[in-house]
């Protein structure tokens, strides 16, 4: 049926691209004679980014010679060696258009197993001198597929590949592929690949993904097999203005401002852990835009957002002293992807701090629809002074019938009563949750500190609480996600330097930094750029999407609608010159 022509394999070496560091293995070399193919790689092969490739079922990557001589066509190139693309096996035949999802083959004295096509990443492109090629690959529909290995084996240039079983389901590894990336996903096509076994997990998530996109949203819009699930478009576009209607002392140093519509029409109820961001200022004050949770229960008549004041915070600073009641802000709509997830699993809240917001908001929807949920609320913060909303919290769990509640008081006043207003001295940590005994098969909303959240993350995983039942939301821009990259020091967001531009404003919400648009720019992640605002995936040509570890990694030909960035700003792809205002969760 087909002949393997060359056996490839090579180590993760470094490699400067673009003034940075990329470790990467993308660079094989042909061997002779037999090489032992073992579980998770052939000997003397290795992977640099185990989130994007290797792996059980990524442990061989298969390319055809046919594509060989259509990419050298194409490219009009005639210097290709054997694993040019990366690959391990090059082979004669089991093309892309033939081969199916869970078909298993013999090499040698070593079975295998088709599981997915490749996911191509811009390391491609280094390799092949062609920064498009990623973009290339799928475009042109040869991607090529990986072999999960079923026996271990001995394979070597020249071995005959014959072909022993069948994957159910008849599904071509072009097929697969063109379902994820085409714009077409027919819902009886996801739920046949979806009954593969031998489809990875990151590609059966991406299928899933598009089943729940399409349940959620009847006519799709974007593709969530790419970027994920990002809850509903935000209701309006830009800014609405939106009259302080109240203005309440929560603690110490929280306050919290109820915000109704000055134009007396309902504004849309947000999800439950969603934020809005607000443009502050007047006119002896420069406009500031920051992202706040929402903290009270979803309403179509007001938005509750609570501000702790910071010592040197220009914005919380603004609202503690500045506004005042009947005050005119403006708001966009609620956006963001740490909601609640409906089902009957048990809840568990974790915060920290002023990291309470969110989580409040989810304790308030589950009290209003008086849940038979099991609820842990798990709260840590200094003393009694700075524990905003202990009453409305404790007020709250009484509406549920199962409920549980734990606080932490790191430094208490002696005022403050062991029982009464706290239940530990110390910090929430991965030992107290040991302690506790919480619901493992629960889902987890944490939301606080950086270390905070890495460190309760890390500990509940430890504890088998799996990766999907683990949400987390940050406060400010996440860190860029950069696969091989090596780190290097980052210069904090700023304006672009000597680019005063008169355009349309861009808000960097989670930055805090008001950008007027400049005709310079090419698109909007050049902007970002230039004002080192960390682009968590700023992929222009790459493919990748979810990986075995459920990580979204990418998208691929995602456009946001010029006139407001996608709701939950996990991409900013090139998109066009904005046409007005626009506000980016960055």
């Amino acid at each position: 049926m087909g002949r393997l022509l060359s056996v490839n394999v090579g180590l993760p070496r470094d490699i400067v691209w673009q003034g940075n560091t990329v470790n990467t293995a993308v660079w094989k070399t042909p061997v002779t004679g037999k090489r032992m193919v073992r579980r998770l790689n052939i000997d003397g092969d290795g992977q640099a980014d185990l989130a994007g490739h290797g792996g059980e079922r990524r442990a061989v990557f298969v390319y055809q010679t046919d594509s060989y001589r259509y990419w050298q066509d194409h490219l009009r190139r005639d210097d290709f060696v054997y694993g040019q693309f990366g690959e391990n096996l090059t082979v004669v035949g089991l093309a892309d258009a033939e081969v199916c999802i869970g078909d298993r083959y013999r090499i040698g004295s070593a079975l295998f197993e088709v599981t997915q096509p490749r996911v191509t990443c811009y390391r491609l492109g280094i390799r092949m001198d062609e920064p498009e090629m990623a973009a290339l690959v799928v475009k042109h529909g040869r991607p090529g597929f990986y072999f999960r290995v079923l026996v271990e084996g001995e394979v070597q240039a020249g071995d005959e590949i014959m072909q022993f079983a069948s994957g159910p389901g008849g599904m071509t590894v072009s097929e697969i592929d063109a379902l994820l990336y085409m714009p077409d996903h027919p819902r009886d096509k996801l739920e046949r690949a979806l009954r593969i076994p031998a489809l990875s997990l990151g590609w059966q998530n991406s299928f899933k993904a598009l089943l729940a996109q399409e349940d959620v949203d009847g006519a799709t819009k974007g593709n969530a097999g790419l970027t994920g699930l990002s809850g509903p478009p935000p209701a309006w576009s830009g800014f609405r203005p939106l009259r302080v209607a109240r203005k309440v002392r929560e603690s110490g140093s929280v306050v919290s401002l109820i915000l109704e519509p000055a134009d007396g029409q309902p504004v849309a109820a947000a999800l439950p852990g969603q934020f809005v961001v607000l443009r502050l200022g007047s006119g002896s004050h420069p406009v500031l835009t920051r992202s706040y949770s929402l903290s009270g229960e979803p309403s179509t008549v007001s938005y509750r957002v609570s501000v702790k004041r910071e010592q040197h915070g220009a914005a919380s600073g603004y609202i503690v002293d500045e506004v005042k009641v009947g005050d005119i802000v403006e708001a966009s709509a609620a956006r963001g992807s740490f909601t609640l997830a409906p089902g009957e699993t048990p809840v568990v809240l974790l915060s920290a701090g002023i990291g309470v917001t969110p989580v409040l908001a989810m304790l308030h929807a589950l009290a209003a629809e008086a849940s038979s949920r099991e609820v842990w609320w798990l709260h840590g913060t200094r003393n009694g002074r700075e524990h905003g909303f202990a009453d409305e919290t404790r007020g709250l769990l009484k509406e549920l019938a199962h409920n549980h509640s734990y606080i932490c008081y790191s430094s208490p006043d002696p005022g403050d009563r062991p029982d009464v207003d706290f239940d530990a001295t110390g910090h929430l940590n991965t030992q107290t949750l040991k302690s506790l005994g919480l619901p493992i098969d629960g889902d987890f909303y944490i939301c606080g500190p950086s270390s905070f959240m890495s460190d309760l993350t890390e500990g509940l995983a430890a504890l088998g609480v799996s990766s999907d039942h683990l949400h987390t939301e940050i406060f400010g821009s996440g860190p860029p996600i950069t696969p091989g990259v090596a780190a290097t020091p980052k210069l904090p967001p700023h304006l672009p330097a000597n680019m005063p531009g008169t355009g349309a404003l861009v808000s960097f919400a989670r930055t805090g930094l008001n950008v007027r648009w400049d005709a310079t720019f090419q698109n909007l992640l050049e902007l970002a750029e230039a004002c080192d605002v960390p682009v968590r995936w700023s992929c222009r040509t790459g493919v990748c999407h979810t990986c075995e570890t459920g990580l979204v990694a990418g998208t691929v030909g995602y456009r946001p609608d010029p006139i407001d960035a996608p709701a939950d700003g996990n991409v900013l792809i090139c998109c066009s010159q904005p046409k007005g205002d626009i506000v980016i969760d960055l």
